[in-house]
């Protein structure tokens, strides 16, 4: 709740004089101080390509907020690069960060009595750690991307840094030269911007379009594109003009909201980290979101985008034929999105896309939801013995509803990372990575480097993964995370052992493991809760407050 916050707080009276002083140090002048204030926050950084940039946009956000007759003013958030972090004690820090960006935002806007934000965002936690905090504050907001990485070109195919990370493990399976690798590797991140396919940051800024926290199309175009720095522009004016209007984030994150941003997800077979993310998205807005909500409508949605990773285009092959709004309106026209949402720019969703235009004839990025990909969505969440609260899988592209297979348990992602190079999993084999969530990580790290492995050693369709951890948006393969209860407290997953046969049904939901009850509760008797990996600092903190994946992962004092 915004809780009172005013900028007249801070510059109206005598008393204020101090105040109105040190913004005049700042070049500020009385007509600026009598206008309301906008908050532009942004990740900028030389962490991640994903970020490198934002700093130059958040100008272009600030002219957009004074040539509205507002006053801007930018700081700074935090955002970890997972591409950089992926697959060593790094990456524990990248969930984290999604609660560091969201209380670092809020306590600016607080302490400085901002009216309203414009929020930028690149690498994943970034995206959602920005919407959480417009959730919290309900102050008028407006979110916006910093855009999407060109595709790197090699011999005529289009290369994401997904690639690389394949690349490694057909290099250690002897598939691939080492120059050959090389050349992936100076080839896939061509400039500025976020991961190029339907990937988390990809995933999340397309969500921002369906929840009504963004501009329409804004979603797609790429980072160095000059209709980017546009549509930074224009969400700064957007952003003074809800502030005149009186829309808050409270007005636009509704139920029925997250259950277009739920349908969107799965149109465009989306990263499973958007089902976490959308989850504490909803607890900063009070609405109840349950994984029931997510199946529900996953169940009655097309799975409509061939995107990578688990189909053949990047997202600036959806934004030259029209981007995120030519999904919504197909959705839309099939009565799959609540098209009377209320958004950013002051319009419906319906009313936003009146003026779409057909996407060109011949196309074969989008479906249209009379002949889809496939006829139900593709963030799977699932149910049983293994898996009491809950667990996900994106079955976009893995060709297969079920699995059977034998335990091969590793207590740490490097562990198991070091039996997949060296050639020791199997055909057959269920990989289980645990001690890897919220709070046994903490932080619940993404498997990428292990899972790309595997899938450049050609075991993508004959293995399969589970994990308490989470997965990148660019995994690909048989790969369930999120499994709840986590292992550090006790959950199923902590009780498996090498060779116990696990399955995985996707089409009907399920995960469990082929145990008799009584052997597991044998096994339950001798489990003790191991020792935290820190002590102290910000990962300690976070593995003290961090609740279960299936309600977002977030902390919580409650």
């Amino acid at each position: 709740m915004s809780g009172g916050i005013s900028s007249r707080n801070v510059v109206e009276g005598t008393a204020r004089a101090p105040h109105r002083a040190m913004y005049k140090a700042m070049g500020l002048t009385d007509e600026d101080l009598s206008r309301q204030f906008v908050g532009v926050s942004h990740a900028g950084n030389e962490a991640t390509p994903c970020n490198i940039h934002l700093q130059s946009l958040a100008a272009e956000a600030k002219r957009g907020v004074s040539d509205s007759g507002a006053t801007p003013r930018e700081f700074g958030t935090i955002a970890v690069s997972d591409g950089i972090a992926m697959g060593h004690e790094g990456m524990k820090s990248s969930l984290v960060s999604r609660e560091v960006i969201a209380d670092s935002i809020e306590l600016m806007m607080r302490a400085h009595q901002y009216d309203g934000i414009v929020g930028l965002a690149g690498c994943d936690k970034s995206l959602p750690g920005t919407m959480m905090a417009m959730a919290r504050l309900d102050l008028p907001a407006v979110f916006v991307y910093g855009g999407t990485i060109m595709p790197g070109i090699l011999d005529g195919r289009e290369l994401t840094v997904v690639d690389v990370y394949e690349a490694v493990g057909s290099y250690d399976a002897g598939n691939l030269s080492a120059e050959d690798l090389k050349n992936i590797e100076n080839t896939a991140c061509p400039s500025a911007g976020s991961c190029g396919g339907m990937f988390t940051a990809n995933t999340m800024a397309s969500i921002s379009e369906a929840i009504g926290l963004a501009l329409p199309g804004s979603a797609s175009p790429p980072a160095e594109d000059p209709r980017r720095a546009d549509m930074v522009y224009r969400s700064g004016v957007a952003c003074a003009s809800i502030l005149k209007s009186g829309i808050r984030p409270s007005d636009i994150l509704t139920f029925e909201a997250f259950e277009n941003a739920i349908a969107i997800l799965n149109a465009l077979g989306g990263s499973t980290n958007g089902i976490l993310h959308l989850l504490a998205l909803a607890g900063e807005a009070d609405i109840s979101l349950e994984y029931a909500d997510f199946e529900r409508i996953r169940r009655r949605t097309p799975h409509l985008a061939d995107m990578k990773p688990g189909g053949s285009y990047v997202m600036n092959s959806l934004d030259k034929i029209g981007g995120i709004p030519i999904v919504m309106k197909a959705l839309l026209r099939h009565g799959l999105l609540h098209g009377d949402c209320m958004t950013v720019t002051g319009r419906t969703i319906a009313e936003n896309m009146e003026s779409v235009p057909a996407p060109p004839p011949n196309q074969t990025i989008v479906r249209g939801p009379e002949s889809p990909l496939h006829h139900s969505g593709t963030a799977v969440v699932l149910h049983g013995t293994l898996a009491p609260e809950g667990a996900v899988i994106k079955t976009a592209g893995i060709q297969m509803d079920r699995f059977r297979g034998r335990a091969r348990v590793f207590d740490r992602e490097e562990h198991a990372f070091e039996a997949v190079s060296r050639g020791d999993i199997d055909e057959g084999d269920v990989v289980v990575i645990r001690y890897e969530g919220p709070r046994g990580g903490p932080g619940m790290r993404e498997m990428l480097a292990t899972t790309a492995a595997l899938v450049g050693q050609g075991l993508g369709r004959k293995v399969a993964l589970v994990t308490d951890g989470r997965f990148s948006g660019g995994t690909r393969g048989f790969m369930v995370g999120h499994v709840a209860p986590e292992a550090f407290v006790g959950g199923p997953i902590a009780l498996v052992r090498d060779g116990d046969a696990i399955s995985i049904d996707t089409d009907q939901g399920t995960i469990d493991l082929e145990v008799p009850a009584e052997e597991v509760e044998r096994r339950r008797g001798e489990w003790s809760q191991p020792a935290p990996n820190y002590d102290s600092g910000a990962l300690a903190k976070y593995a003290a407050l961090a609740g279960s994946a299936a309600r977002g992962a977030v902390t919580s004092v409650r």
